[in-house]
């Protein structure tokens, strides 16, 4: 099945960007401040994400390139 992965990351991290904002303007109480630092590691999981993906799908084969299947498997 083909997907959009990168479009799907970028929305993810936009949700936490728009979470985090939301958050330092009603700031939380003190022992509520921990939803900051989830939202930060969120939105850096998010662009390691968009990195991991780009870079994965610039060594992926192009279509019309089938995988060699190796001759010598093991039934």
């Amino acid at each position: 099945m083909k997907t959009n992965d990168t479009l799907t990351i970028l929305v993810g991290t936009v949700l936490w960007a728009v979470a985090l904002v939301v958050l330092l303007l009603v700031q939380p109480d003190p022992g509520q401040r921990w939803w900051i630092w989830t939202c930060v590691s969120g939105i850096c999981g998010g662009l390691f994400g968009m990195w991991f993906v780009r870079r994965r799908d610039r060594r992926r084969l192009p279509p019309d390139e089938e995988p060699i299947e190796p001759t010598t498997a093991i039934l």
